[in-house]
């Protein structure tokens, strides 16, 4: 099911001042585009799009007192007519009172925004997209270690939330545990948090329920993160092959974006939390300082083997 968001969320959320608001508030918005009209404004509507927020600049409110007020009048009521989800206008932007009129006539909330044009665009359209976007559920951990966002999977009982507690305590922090929700931005950009009714809190078995924030301080909890690795701890098959020089590349795929995979075998005595911040730093100077220690290891040998 497409995701939408209450018009009287997006106002709340984005600080909007309500000039009508009504019944247009409990309306839902289904498109992450923003409308600017500019040829509607002339009387040409062939293509325009009704599901979208219309946004009223500076240029839109010129041009409406450069013309006829009976045209603007008739023009702007042409757009109420396709009945769009929310009105808004930028900072230092003056409608004339026909929108105020339009607007309860249609319940179609009228809001201004403490921003200039772009920047109420860029702000909007930012938003609609995160809220807008699918998104799956995927069981596992994710933190933020060394700016690394790194999602642990594993089975149930693994040890994915007692090896993210360790973590925490060494400084690192925490997005989600147990159930995480991602969203593709753009591909190649991938997007954890927690669902709200997990955010900040960590379960462990034996323990039970802990707010990190309350136990670690502010400090060991943010809200979202970049997906950059992601980690699957497994039981220790003694009869699997392990890469012991990390020249393989494995990667798992969620929406239209590959993500670098680390098997991490658990045995009794390894320090997991240590392994899995390694992994963290080992991709980091992969994607950051393209340096690979497997292939430089590698290229050392060979360089010997030829008497280098």
């Amino acid at each position: 099911m497409k995701e939408k968001v209450l018009v009287k969320k997006l106002v709340e959320d984005n600080n909007l001042e309500v000039i009508v608001g009504g019944a247009g508030l409990d309306r839902y918005i289904e498109e992450e585009m923003i409308c600017r009209p500019g040829m509607e404004l002339t009387g040409f509507i062939d293509f325009f799009e009704p599901k979208r927020i219309i946004l009223i600049g500076s240029k839109e409110a010129s041009y409406l007192k450069s013309i006829d007020e009976n045209v603007a009048r008739e023009r702007v009521k042409q757009i109420f007519d396709f009945d769009p989800p929310l009105i808004v206008y930028s900072l230092n932007v003056t409608l004339p009172e026909y929108f105020k009129e339009f607007a309860r006539e249609h319940s179609i909330s009228l809001v201004k925004s403490n921003l200039g044009t772009t920047q109420t665009s860029s702000k909007l359209f930012t938003y609609l997209q995160e809220f807008l976007a699918d998104r799956i559920s995927v069981h596992g951990t994710l933190l933020d270690i060394h700016g690394m966002g790194t999602l642990i999977m594993g089975h149930s009982g693994i040890g994915k939330s007692e090896t993210a507690l360790d973590l925490i305590k060494r400084g690192h922090q925490l997005i989600s545990d147990d159930l995480v929700e991602i969203f593709e931005k753009e591909p190649g950009n991938l997007i954890g948090e927690a669902p709200d009714i997990l955010k900040r809190y960590i379960e462990i078995r034996g323990i039970g329920i802990v707010d990190v924030v309350h136990m670690f301080g502010a400090g060991a909890y943010r809200p979202r993160k970049n997906i950059r690795l992601v980690i699957e701890l497994e039981a220790w098959d003694k009869d699997k092959y392990y890469d012991r020089l990390g020249l393989k590349q494995e990667t798992i795929r969620f929406f239209d974006t590959n993500i670098t995979k680390v098997v991490i075998p658990v045995l009794p005595g390894r320090n997991v939390a240590l392994l899995v911040e390694s992994a963290a730093i080992n991709e980091k100077l992969k994607l950051y300082m393209e340096y690979n220690d497997a292939k430089a290891f590698i290229d050392a040998v060979n360089k010997k083997a030829r008497g280098e």
